[in-house]
Formats: C-alpha cells, structure tokens, sequence
C-alpha cells in the first residue's frame, strides 16, 4: 500500500490583525504573534517563532514612534514562509540610524529586522501611509 503524508496548514483561532495607537500595543502586537505562531500546523520551530515575535514587536514599536503613532499589522504564513505586514500612516521609507550606545534612544531596530528577515519590502498604501512586508523562512 502506497502511502502519503499529508500536510495541512491550520487556520489560527486568534485575531491575525491587530491595530494598535498605544505603547501596550506592542505587548498586544507580541501576544497576537506567538499565538498565530503555537496555533499553525505543522508547528513552526521555536527559533523562527521566537524571531517572528521580535520582528513584530519590532515593527509596531517603529510604527508608533516613527510611523504617524498608530499602526495595522496582518499576519499570514504559507508552508514557506511566515509573514508580518505592518501598515501606518506615514509615507517616508523606513531609514537606518546609528545606534545610540550612550543615551539608549534606539536605533537597532531597524538593522535587526533586516538582518533577521528572509525579505523584507516597503510599499505604498493602504491610503497616503505605507506597508512594510517582512517575510521569514519557517
């Protein structure tokens, strides 16, 4: 008998979009990411969840400092990849700044995001803002 092992991706129980205009934002963004990661089958290695969440976390934390203080982000996975879309309402491109080592303001954010994500996009829209795309190999 022939057989053939069948792979089927889950739809997670938990929201996969979460807006947020608030520093516990991030926390809920964070939440809502680990959640989306435990309930996809097959499972996703806990390394890459872990990373994922970071990301996350990342990307609504630069929405609301940078990004116009309000951001929408959608999550969505593929037996590849997991995806993170993080919108706000500001249409300037992300931008690389030196990390302050002495005062603690930031700037490690965004060099951590690209050196963790697989693909990682920037487009216009939705309305004047723009849409950051960040992918990660599951």
């Amino acid at each position: 008998m022939n057989s053939t092992k069948i792979t089927i991706a889950s739809t997670p129980s938990v929201p996969t979009v979460v807006r947020g205009a608030s520093a516990d934002s991030v926390r809920w963004a964070r939440e809502a990411a680990r959640a989306f990661t435990d309930s996809l089958i097959p499972a996703t290695a806990p390394a890459t969840a872990d990373t994922f969440v970071l990301v996350v976390s990342e990307l609504a934390t630069n929405a609301l400092r940078h990004g116009g203080g309000r951001y929408t982000l959608e999550l969505s996975a593929t037996t590849d990849a997991l995806t993170a879309a993080v919108s706000d309402p500001d249409p300037a491109p992300p931008r690389e700044r030196t990390p302050d080592l002495d005062a603690g303001s930031g700037g490690f954010g965004w060099h951590m995001v690209r050196r963790l994500t697989t693909e990682l996009t920037v487009t216009p829209g939705p309305g004047s803002g723009k849409t950051i795309h960040a992918r990660l190999q599951r």
